[in-house]
């Protein structure tokens, strides 16, 4: 396999803006690096799971992916215009109910699920620098733990940003949630475009 290819593409891919990424930053933004990291490891299980079922399934998956690409696309463009509606009119966190904090787990890992770039992203890396040069299971899980432990990486990575500066995102919150929100509609749009 080419290491530094498939390195620089999932490095490349993984720390770009995107909507894990973006939710982190907002996350840590608004309720603190803490409480977000849960978000991060959602993402993380979550991708962990979509790199298995992309190596294990990657010959069913391509083959029913013209039929499944454009109600995928919707589905995740949807998502992420719901994600964008929410942090848009997002309020301060103080009368927020602990219960939403815990579900920021299950978020990460239920956008996977609709993130199209997510599951590109595992269909491409699978199909380009796994599935040629390893064929065995344990190769698929082992690089299924590496790609989620990536995908937890760079998600906190941009939750810390956002924690670092969150006293300066406080004060500038509606300015903040405008450009975060402008991101995922971003996202969700160059979905639709490519």
């Amino acid at each position: 396999m080419p290491l530094f290819s498939f390195l620089l593409f999932v490095i490349i891919t993984s720390f770009t803006p995107g909507p894990n990424n973006i939710m982190a930053m907002a996350f840590a933004n608004k309720h603190g690096l803490g409480k977000s990291v849960r978000f991060s490891f959602g993402v993380g299980t979550g991708f962990f799971v979509i790199i298995l079922l992309c190596s294990v399934f990657n010959i069913v998956l391509t083959r029913v992916m013209p039929i499944i690409e454009f109600p995928l696309t919707i589905l995740g463009v949807g998502y992420m215009l719901y994600l964008a509606y929410k942090i848009l009119m997002s309020k301060d966190s103080d009368g927020e109910k602990e219960e939403e904090h815990q579900s920021f787990f299950l978020i990460g890992v239920l956008l996977q699920f609709v993130n199209p770039k997510g599951i590109l992203f595992g269909i491409t890396v699978v199909a380009t620098f796994i599935l040629p040069y390893y064929d065995s299971y344990f190769s698929y899980l082992l690089f299924a733990l590496f790609l989620g432990a990536v995908g937890v990486t760079s998600t906190f990575s941009w939750g810390l940003f956002g924690s670092v500066f969150q006293k300066l995102l406080i004060q500038y919150r509606k300015q903040f949630n405008i450009v975060m929100a402008a991101l995922l509609v971003y996202s969700a749009f160059s979905i639709l475009v490519n």
